[in-house]
Order: C-alpha cells, then structure tokens, then sequence
C-alpha cells in the first residue's frame, strides 16, 4: 500500500525524475504554455506554483531559491519581470490543465498546462504583431 507517499516516480531513477521535472518547468517559463501528459503536468504544476510564488515575493532570497531549482537564467529573468508581476494580485492558481487528446502511439491522456491568463497574452500578442504589419504595409506604400 502507498499510504502518505506523495508524487509520481514516473518509473526513472531520483535523478532522472529531477531533471525532467526541472525541464519541463523551465519550458513552462520560457513558452508558458507547454503539452505534455497528465501526469507530468500535474507534477509539475506543484513545482511551478511554488516557484512562481517566490517570484511574487521577488526578494534577494526568492530569486537565490529559484535558480537552485532553474537552471535557466533567462527563463528565471522572465518569471520576475514579466510573469510575477502579471500575477501578483492572485492567491494561488496561476496555472490551468486542459485535458486534449490521447497519445497516438501509446494512448496516453495528453494535456496542455499553461497560465491561467494565456489566452489574453496570446491575444494581446496577435493584436500587436497585427498593427506592426499595418505599420508596415503603410510605409511600404508611401515609399512606393
């Protein structure tokens, strides 16, 4: 029996399990929005509430214990200027999973873990790029 034994091993050794875990977060940060299993996923949105909570906090410390866990310097840069502060005003909860479809090979349950708020950055995004064309097109016709 597996009383009070919390997480899944995914069936890899400490080590392995680790550095997965610790990729897929850092993927998080960078595209924030990752698919992976659900599994994975639900693992690690543990990991990354935790480290988002710290980039809120945003102290010498928070950033000191985030870097233990990513190894990406630019990813971490990203979690406390742009996505920390995009968060502050929530309690927890700052990530969704949104089951898709079953894996071709193997059939196992996919699932999309992103921000809760993506959908809007997305948006914004798309919106801006859509203006610089504009901008563009204009120019492109006054020279012409």
């Amino acid at each position: 029996m597996r009383h009070r034994i919390d997480g899944r091993l995914f069936g890899r050794t400490a080590n392995q399990r680790k550095a997965l875990l610790k990729g897929l977060v850092t993927s998080l940060f960078e595209h924030e929005r990752i698919e992976t299993t659900v599994a994975k996923a639900k693992e690690v949105r543990k990991i990354a509430e935790k480290i988002i909570t710290l980039g809120i906090k945003g102290d010498l410390h928070s950033k000191r214990l985030a870097l233990s866990y990513l190894s990406n310097r630019a990813a971490m840069a990203k979690l406390f200027s742009e996505i920390a502060p995009r968060l502050s005003g929530r309690n927890g909860g700052y990530l969704r999973i949104v089951q898709t479809r079953n894996r071709v090979n193997d059939s196992s349950p996919m699932a999309v873990l992103e921000f809760v708020d993506y959908e809007d950055i997305r948006k914004s995004k798309e919106v801006k790029k859509s203006k610089e064309k504009k901008a563009e097109k204009k120019e492109t016709e006054k020279t012409t």
